[in-house]
């Protein structure tokens, strides 16, 4: 059990230390000055040209978001095209069939968020053709493109007055070749070094030592685990995701992996910092969500090193903790620990469970994604707490009597309004859904779609429709969700989860960038302390946690407390 704490000490200290250089590094990709990587600008040009795409041209919020919009729509009808006709395409070994139309659009439209919401089981839902040319490719994409939609907004609120926020093409581009590609190369091979496969053949027929067949899938796995992680995808290659010794083989990979999960959002705080020059405004956003996240890991550590209160009611000894669900080569302090990663992120991964860890990490991780600004995905974690410091600072200044101003721009009720859209579509897509999944389920116990009945059975539908909406992907596994109830209702959550707050959030950056900027006086409200850091904390909390308190009363607290 030492050895686990400091296995999840030394990957703390890892990420705390390593997210400020690599902000200071992504900074500069988006500025445009020197890296390392600048041999790569020949392959950036090619790919311009052949997309027809001036990268000297810059784009108005409007023009951003219409490109953002777009190339997503064409990669929906592209991925909803694939997967139906999976069947019949090349590099399927394995004579895997083509998804139903409701799997494939929820297959489709939750890897086209950044979300990966699985329905199906990896290595018999789908090809090595689709496993790579669609989920392997949106992995990449969409990552790029929440990353580069916080470009945009870093570039509209860096400078003074402009009408332009940078060119999203651009942004997207440099995304994949300077930041996710590099990082995914080394990870990808640190995992084939340590034995997870890289492959196009079948499955491997073996004899076990009791003298049975098994059948092992493989494939091209050490590909796609990396971008999984690093993008916030989270998709597993394999139906049981990185508990799957092949997608997961020992502490080491674990460590690595669960470092890659929370690396570039940690990361893209700082990048904010550096690309505007507001370090220390950086540094306060930063230290906020450090906080929530270390003392959601703490908790969670302590929750399932402990045992189960139910368990031990029954007396049986839980040396290792609370094991169910869990691998024993991971441990339970390392479960509990990737499972706050993965939720404080929109990564959604697991390497355990979560349906069988103890309730109050369950709340725990409920409350990440409800919360949703804790880290978040890449790019789009940071742009959701903005929305929160909108309106903190919105509030701050009528308590002081000014306009409210941020970076030096007047937040007026048109930035408020959509502030305030954006933040309380959260509650209601996550709240509205589990209503009425609810409601249907009690209506109708014929459906069998709960394995587990009362305050967990609800715990498993408001996870669904909590990592629905916060694109993040994991689930409660005792819910039996491969319905077209629950392909086609989660699919419109993570539609709306995704899309909404990108473009509330990019055209408050766009209004405030084409306001006057008033230059800082000794009646600023300063955003850079600690006295405003705690008061976006706590309308964070209030407007955010407080809209779940009943929900998750009913559900997982009430699970804690029944023996």
């Amino acid at each position: 059990m030492n050895t686990e704490i400091s296995g999840v000490i030394l990957q703390w200290t890892l990420l705390v230390t390593l997210c400020y250089p690599l902000g200071r590094y992504i900074a500069k990709v988006y500025r445009g000055e020197r890296t390392w990587l600048d041999f790569m600008a020949p392959v950036e040009r090619a790919i311009y040209r052949f997309c027809g795409i001036d990268p000297a041209v810059e784009m108005n919020w409007k023009q951003f978001l219409k490109a953002l919009l777009t190339v997503n729509l064409f990669w929906f009808f592209w991925g909803m095209l694939l997967l139906v006709f999976q069947g019949w395409l090349p590099l399927n070994p394995d004579g895997n069939p083509g998804q139903s139309p409701d799997l494939a659009f929820n297959t489709c439209i939750s890897f086209m968020v950044n979300c990966n919401l699985q329905h199906y089981s990896g290595e018999t839902g789908l090809s090595y053709f689709t496993q790579l040319f669609v989920i392997m490719l949106f992995q990449f994409v969409t990552a790029a493109c929440g990353m580069a939609a916080m470009a945009g907004m870093m570039k509209a609120l860096a400078g003074k007055t402009k009408k332009t926020i940078g060119n999203f093409w651009v942004f997207l581009t440099r995304s994949v070749t300077r930041i996710l590609l590099p990082l995914s190369l080394a990870v990808g091979i640190l995992l084939v070094i340590n034995g997870t496969p890289m492959s196009f053949d079948g499955k491997q027929t073996l004899t076990t030592l009791e003298g049975t067949e098994q059948v092992i899938s493989q494939g091209p796995t050490a590909a796609i685990v990396p971008i999984k992680q690093l993008g916030t995808n989270g998709g597993g290659y394999f139906g049981t995701n990185s508990a799957h010794p092949l997608e997961n083989p020992n502490a080491f990979t674990n460590i690595l992996e669960c470092w890659s999960i929370l690396i570039l959002p940690m990361a893209m705080v700082f990048a904010f910092g550096f690309y505007t020059r507001r370090r220390s405004l950086a540094t306060w956003i930063f230290g906020v969500m450090l906080l929530a996240y270390t003392a959601g890991v703490v908790l969670s550590v302590w929750q399932e090193t402990g045992g189960s209160r139910q368990i031990d009611g029954m007396g049986i000894s839980q040396e290792l903790g609370s094991m169910e669900g869990k691998e024993i080569r991971i441990g339970s302090a390392a479960s509990a620990m990737w499972g706050m990663t993965t939720t404080v992120t929109s990564n959604g991964s697991v390497n355990s469970m979560h349906d069988s860890q103890t309730p109050l990490s369950g709340m725990l991780q409920m409350l990440n994604m409800q919360i949703n600004c804790w880290f978040g995905g890449v790019g789009v974690g940071w742009m959701n707490y903005f929305a929160f410091l909108i309106i903190a600072v919105f509030i701050s200044g009528l308590m002081v009597g000014r306009t409210p101003e941020f970076l030096g721009r007047k937040v007026e009720a048109r930035e408020m309004k959509i502030a305030t859209l954006v933040v309380l579509l959260h509650p209601f897509l996550i709240l509205v859904g589990t209503g009425i999944s609810a409601a249907v389920a009690a209506a109708n116990p014929e459906i069998g779609w709960l394995n587990n009945p009362s305050f967990h059975g609800l715990s498993e539908m408001l996870y669904e429709y909590t990592s629905s909406a916060a694109n993040n992907g994991s689930g409660f596994e005792g819910l039996a969700d491969n319905t077209p109830f629950w392909n086609i209702s989660t699919g419109i959550a993570l539609i709306m989860g995704r899309y909404f707050p990108i473009v509330g959030q990019v055209a408050i950056a766009g209004l405030l960038a084409s306001k006057k900027c008033i230059p800082e006086s000794a009646g600023t409200l300063r955003t850079d302390t600690g006295t405003f850091s705690l008061m976006t904390f706590a309308v964070i909390i209030i407007v955010a946690a407080l809209s779940f308190f009943p929900a998750l009363a009913l559900g997982p607290i009430a699970d804690y407390l029944t023996f």
